[in-house]
């Protein structure tokens, strides 16, 4: 894996989207080492001339200085906390992490300014920082989500072979849920033919609910751009059997859609009494419904 160290104009970017519960993304890294086969992110690199190649997963880009430029924005008086998502594009727990230790400044920094934060992970590591996300927590609204896809390990190292197990993304969630934290299970993406039966998804709401998880919010497979590209290949390659009937699926609308219908309404029947929905989720902290309210545009169903 190779290594790039670049200095930043702006830590904080704005987002202007409808469908998301927040306008402010902040990544530390571009690029990630967890090498998930269906990661939509492939595209962020073409913007670096130097990694045109498809090179991602193998080279990381650092923003050395990303520290000193979030301080510069949060401390303006135009500044007015607004939830940030931290790792929009990228994972800011991946492995790397552990050498620059860039986010425990982050999080000083937002305790600093009582902002709020939004943070989505296929990582244990995020656990070392547990105790500055408590702090956070005293003073602004702190979402933390584990990106789970199955329970098959065998299965998720095919789909995602630097991110660390199912179980070990299920004990972060229990880890948090005991404290003044909202903790959710993103069920991202569902894949077709793969991770998407009903047995999988039941017991991964079984797990959410057993692990304390204030929601679950689940999402079909998207493809756009390289991202296509690269997952057809390695499905091809590796799950060859489904090759044809996954591929098909995504060039026909008309089956595309029912899929997606039935699909949603047999999760939704995983949750009858709407207990690990965004909408209408009922929370015993009024710092958690507070957190929750800001999701309620983007159920899924």
């Amino acid at each position: 894996m190779g290594c790039k160290e670049i200095q930043c104009k702006s830590a904080l970017h704005k987002i202007n989207s409808p469908y998301l519960p927040f306008h402010w993304d902040l990544n530390v890294y571009r690029g990630c080492s967890h090498g998930c086969k269906y990661c939509y992110a492939l595209y962020s690199h073409k913007y670096l001339q130097e990694y045109q190649c498809g090179s991602y997963f193998q080279d990381i880009v650092v923003k050395t200085n990303i520290v000193e430029q979030l301080e510069r924005q949060l401390q303006k008086a135009s500044w007015k906390r607004e939830a940030v998502n931290l790792g929009g594009v990228t994972d800011s727990y991946q492995p790397i992490e552990k050498e620059y230790g860039l986010m425990p400044e982050i999080l000083k920094l937002l305790i600093k300014y009582k902002t709020s934060c939004i943070i989505s992970t296929k990582s244990d590591l995020i656990l070392r920082d547990y105790d500055l996300f408590l702090k956070l927590a005293e003073v602004a609204d702190v979402n933390i989500a584990a990106t789970i896809t199955c329970f098959d390990e065998s299965l998720q190292k095919k789909i995602e072979p630097g991110a660390v197990s199912t179980r070990r993304r299920l004990e972060v969630l229990k880890a948090f849920a005991a404290e003044n934290i909202v903790t959710g299970m993103h069920i991202m993406p569902i894949i077709p033919y793969l991770t998407d039966s009903r047995e999988n998804l039941q017991s991964l709401y079984d797990a959410a609910r057993e692990m304390g998880a204030s929601y679950v919010l689940p999402s079909l497979l998207n493809l756009k751009g390289p991202t296509k590209i690269y997952f057809f290949d390695f499905i091809r390659e590796t799950f060859p059997a489904v090759y044809q009937r996954l591929f098909h699926l995504y060039q026909d609308k008309e089956q595309w859609k029912h899929y997606r219908e039935s699909t949603y309404g047999m999760v939704r029947q995983l949750d009858p009494k709407n207990s690990l929905r965004y909408r209408g989720a009922k929370m015993l902290q009024r710092r958690k419904e507070n957190s929750v309210e800001q999701y309620k545009q983007i159920s899924l169903f």
